[in-house]
């Protein structure tokens, strides 16, 4: 079956029903004419589920006729149903789906900070551009590690929370320009690398690495995450493949935003170790072991559970919302 062909014949009656299935007040006509157009449409699905299981037409087709069926049956949907497979299902095959991209943004991240920090601490003069001897030891000694500690702990951990969620949420959504992700993704490794380097000057690297490890594993990985879907939404852009670029955007913009959401978990996940456990008097091993365990917790949500979700058919992306939604607002 072409499929191309057979939407362009009866793509207008299903744009027609899709009208009707959203429409909140229908007269009589329309009632018929909403069940004659899913009687048909339900055809016309099951001829393209016949020839291709799995396809972007069969797919919105199928959210179609189920916004129409709900709109004269109102068959009722659990909310605690939709939450359960957002959170089971969709969330996690989402981040599955841009794995491999996360970690080409972690190698780079990494690299980039690397190069920047030899850069500066073998270049005679070079750290002394970042301030005087006495504001350099003053970062390093004292504010450095009070930045844990000055503020009170709830509103540390909102702070540091909203403000990297918000980082994280703008990676996304401006991953369709192309020049967002890299640009963050080199100002934030740029970042690390001076910040390493003035701390290898007052010979204090090693306090770098302690403060930051707690939750700068989740905190980091978080932003590798961000940067993988917004440079995964550029890429569909880019490289459509079959589809149309506004098609390709659309369908992979609907998917990956979902990681938008879970971001905003992981971060407060990072921001409450960073706003509690950081700043304890405990044994550095039992700080960063905390870090540790969340930061895998996450991975395993993404690598494994993710990877169920996607094995089973899973794309990731709204569509269960969607019909919520409109099962609870049909009548």
């Amino acid at each position: 079956m072409d499929l191309e062909a057979y939407s362009a014949v009866h793509g207008d009656r299903w744009q027609e029903l899709d009208r009707l299935a959203r429409t909140r007040r229908t007269s009589g006509a329309d009632a018929d004419r909403l069940v004659a157009g899913y009687q048909e449409a339900a055809t016309d699905l099951a001829r393209i589920r016949g020839a291709a299981p799995r396809t972007a037409t069969g797919d919105r087709l199928s959210l179609v006729v189920s916004r129409a069926r709900l709109r004269f049956t109102g068959t009722p949907v659990d909310p605690l149903t939709a939450l359960s497979a957002f959170f089971v299902r969709q969330l996690p095959a989402a981040m599955y789906r841009i794995r491999w991209t996360t970690l080409w943004v972690g190698a780079a991240t990494a690299a980039i900070a690397v190069i920047v920090a030899v850069w500066i601490t073998t270049t005679p003069g070079a750290t002394a551009t970042f301030g005087s001897p006495a504001a350099l030891r003053q970062y390093a000694t004292e504010d450095f590690q009070a930045y844990y500690s000055d503020h009170g702990l709830g509103a540390f951990s909102a702070q540091v929370w909203s403000n990297n969620a918000f980082i994280a949420a703008r990676m996304v959504a401006f991953g369709i320009t192309g020049l967002y992700v890299p640009v963050s993704i080199v100002q934030n490794a740029v970042s690390l690398g001076v910040s390493a380097a003035i701390m290898h000057s007052q010979g204090r690297l090693g306090d770098f690495f302690l403060y930051i490890a707690p939750h700068g594993q989740l905190e980091l990985y978080s932003v590798f995450l961000a940067g993988g879907a917004g440079l995964m939404i550029a890429w569909s852009w880019v490289a459509p493949g079959a589809r149309t670029r506004a098609q390709a955007l659309a369908e992979d913009g609907r998917a990956l935003i979902t990681v938008a959401v879970g971001l905003v978990l992981t971060l407060l996940l990072s921001g409450l170790v960073e706003g509690v456990v950081t700043r304890q008097e405990w044994p550095w091993a039992v700080k960063i072991g905390i870090g540790t365990v969340a930061l895998g917790a996450v991975l395993w949500y993404q690598w494994v559970l993710g990877g169920r979700a996607h094995r089973a058919g899973e794309r990731g992306d709204v569509e269960e919302f969607e019909r919520g939604a409109t099962a609870l607002t049909a009548g």
